[in-house]
């Protein structure tokens, strides 16, 4: 197991004011003093890993650090999964070296990993791959996003407003069943393959991630897991234990020890991100003529 970052953190980022609002307003128009502010974000996290009730081994890896939040879940057997699961969260926080990440840098990160993997003596003669999944704070113009990355069966879910949405979609012979009007998603959850993922990070194969982008939100919540927490507390138990008004810490340790409760067949990790502030100068920009 292997964790990068800080278990439990804040961070302050801030974006400049977006350009010289001469080339945009008539010369009549005089601006109000906060349209040279920017965007400020406060984040607060936390990010616990525990090995589960049945498993020798914790092969789960966590990054936390902003600008880049991630969990790996490392498969191979014995001490080769947290081999793979560590190569991935070391060469994504290569990537975490300012206030904002660059969102081409995660592909190719991705492969440094992969190339890592096929380099580690532990597994050169043994299949071993990891899953990853995450969120990393990034630029669209003058506006902070969150670019989400996904590959295997580790999840993100957004809270917002009380509602609970998962917003990777799983790599797993499952979820492809499901896709195709097989199998419900309810039947999915029992299903005899749901530990078969059809996409991987490492067996020398390029690693091929699904992203998405969403908007930085005030007072909205991450959550980045391992399928060991998935697995084992229903969709509708995480929405009420992230709306439960909790801090990052208590939410993750609870979230935690519900899994465990339900048996923990599995290593279980996971990381909160709160946006706890955004303020924005710019708020009088919807009223400005638009080229």
């Amino acid at each position: 197991m292997t964790e990068i970052g800080h278990a439990s953190g804040r961070a302050s980022v801030s974006l400049p004011a977006p350009l010289d609002l001469s080339e945009i307003l008539p010369d009549s128009f005089s601006p109000p003093p906060s349209a040279s502010v920017g965007v400020e974000i406060e984040l607060e996290w936390a990010a616990v890993s525990d090995i589960g009730r049945r498993r020798a081994h914790n092969e789960d890896s966590f990054l936390a650090e902003s600008p880049i939040f991630a969990v790996a879940d490392g498969m191979g057997g014995h001490s080769a999964g947290d081999v793979a699961s560590a190569a991935v969260v070391a060469r994504l926080f290569e990537c975490a070296n300012g206030e904002f990440a660059d969102p081409t840098a995660i592909v190719p990160a991705l492969r440094a990993a992969t190339a890592d993997i096929a380099l580690a003596e532990d597994v050169r003669e043994i299949g071993v791959g990891t899953t990853v999944t995450g969120i990393a704070l990034t630029r669209q113009g003058h506006y902070p996003v969150w670019t989400v990355f996904n590959i295997g069966d580790s999840r993100v879910y957004l809270f917002e407003d009380g509602v609970l949405r998962q917003v990777t979609v799983d790599h797993s012979v499952v979820q492809e069943l499901v896709d195709g009007g097989i199998i419900s998603a309810a039947e999915a959850e029992t299903h005899p393959k749901r530990n078969i993922i059809t996409r991987a990070v490492g067996f020398n194969a390029e690693p091929f991630a699904d992203t998405w982008t969403l908007p930085v939100s005030a007072q909205t919540r991450l959550l980045v897991c391992s399928d060991g927490l998935t697995r084992e507390v229903s969709d509708e138990r995480i929405r009420r234990h992230l709306g439960a008004g909790l801090s990052p810490t208590l939410t993750v340790f609870a979230l935690v020890e519900a899994a465990l409760a339900s048996g923990g067949s599995d290593n279980i990790t996971a990381i909160i991100v709160d946006v706890v502030h955004l303020s924005d100068g710019n708020e009088w920009a919807d009223t400005v003529p638009r080229r």
